[in-house]
């Protein structure tokens, strides 16, 4: 496989990631085996953790934040695949919505 180039889009990232697991022959795996993202995101938590200097369990194998991260971004991208979300055009539909919304600050949020 190519490596990844630099620049690409969000759609060339989400096909990269479907020839990636072809390659690696995770194409049989299912969305329910896609659902560890939990588990990376936990991962995440503890890189937080650990480049805070805040108390991570020793037995814990964490990598660095951005490590972690792009495992979620692989996660999210294989399980957008598997449920034939193209996300480049997802992301557009779903911001083209988050515009229409009211955003209020932390905190200042009135009550309903």
């Amino acid at each position: 496989m190519l490596p990844l180039r630099t620049g690409v889009t969000l759609s060339e990232l989400q096909r990269y990631v479907a020839e990636m697991e072809a390659e690696r022959g995770f194409t049989q795996s299912t969305v329910s085996e896609q659902a560890r993202l939990g588990e990376e995101v936990a991962e995440l938590f503890k890189a937080i953790r650990k480049q805070a200097d805040l108390p991570v369990d020793h037995r814990s194998i964490t990598g660095t934040v951005a490590e972690e991260l792009v495992d979620i971004a692989i996660y999210v991208r294989a399980i957008a695949n598997r449920q034939g979300v193209d996300l480049e055009e997802a992301f557009g539909e779903k911001e083209s919505l988050n515009e229409e919304r009211t955003w209020w600050p932390a905190g200042e949020r009135p009550e309903s």
